[in-house]
């Protein structure tokens, strides 16, 4: 199970299984407790976006990155993130690079650097390999799932410091779940090309709202069969998706934490693309080694 962290107003969730590892920080952020009104009163939003200030930003980072603990006397670990776009690529940090690299993993065995990847539905997933003491972050949007970044995360922990998935310990981040998320039958097409599981990823919702159901004789009057709005929605779990890459990558199912609240449901908490239309800040995934 996940833990909620509550100190003054600002809020990080943490999963249990990372928290036991004394050896390294980690956190969810969530959308309050900062200096942004921009989306709500108090608001924690730690990315850069068209409706808040650049000043807001730095100032809630810094009051994420002190709530975390994440200080060394009195110099703050530096975040140390990646221009995300929605892809399988992957970086070893091995300080703090000069400019910021385009992808959407990061590896890393250097102390006191906070990894991070930034979300508002998407999936974050936090890897840490106790024995060699290495860490990574992954953004994995539908687009990043299908590119098995998250498998390729662990493949690159291994590669790079031997790490060997059965001993890596895992958590998947606050993100929209199957209750909100509706797509289109073309992505379950694409899903069904690469993995052969996907059947088992998919549900299909009926919609009592749908025109097709509410007024059946506009259809069967004005629209040739077949051309109506369908009734039925289908709806994708990224959550199981990336705990299946996960599982595949040879990582122990007791290992795997979800933190299980929806961004799409819980509005009051975390920060939605979807459900605020695209009107709304980015949360942080975070890890960094002691």
């Amino acid at each position: 199970m996940s833990r909620k962290t509550t100190k003054a107003t600002l809020e990080i969730l943490t999963a249990s299984n990372l928290e036991t590892q004394q050896w390294l920080l980690h956190g969810f952020s969530t959308r309050n407790g900062g200096v942004t009104s921009a989306y709500g009163k108090n608001g924690l939003n730690l990315g850069i976006t068209k409706h808040d200030q650049h000043s807001n930003v730095e100032h809630n980072r810094e009051l994420f990155v002190r709530e975390l603990g994440a200080v060394n006397g009195s110099e703050l670990w530096p975040l140390v993130g990646v221009r995300q776009i929605h892809s399988a690529v992957i970086h070893r940090v091995k300080g703090v690079p000069g400019s910021v690299p385009v992808g959407d993993g990061l590896i890393t065995d250097t102390p006191r650097v906070l990894l991070t990847v930034k979300t508002a539905d998407c999936v974050p997933v936090l890897l840490a390999d106790p024995v060699k003491r290495a860490v990574g972050a992954f953004h994995a949007g539908w687009k990043g799932t299908l590119s098995r970044i998250v498998e390729k995360g662990v493949g690159e922990l291994r590669r790079q410091f031997g790490s060997r998935p059965e001993g890596i310990q895992a958590a998947i981040g606050p993100c929209i779940h199957a209750c909100c998320y509706q797509v289109g039958g073309e992505l379950r097409e694409k899903f069904e090309a690469q993995f052969p599981y996907a059947g088992e990823l998919f549900t299909e919702v009926f919609d009592y709202q749908a025109l097709s159901v509410k007024y059946p004789m506009l259809f069967l009057n004005q629209r040739p069969p077949g051309h109506g709005e369908p009734a039925v929605k289908i709806h994708l779990n990224l959550v199981e998706a990336n705990r299946r890459q996960l599982l595949d990558a040879g990582v122990r199912y007791e290992n795997i934490e979800v933190v299980d609240e929806c961004t799409s449901c819980n509005t009051d908490l975390l920060f939605s693309h979807r459900k605020e239309a695209g009107m709304t800040g980015r949360m942080m995934g975070v890890i960094g080694i002691k």
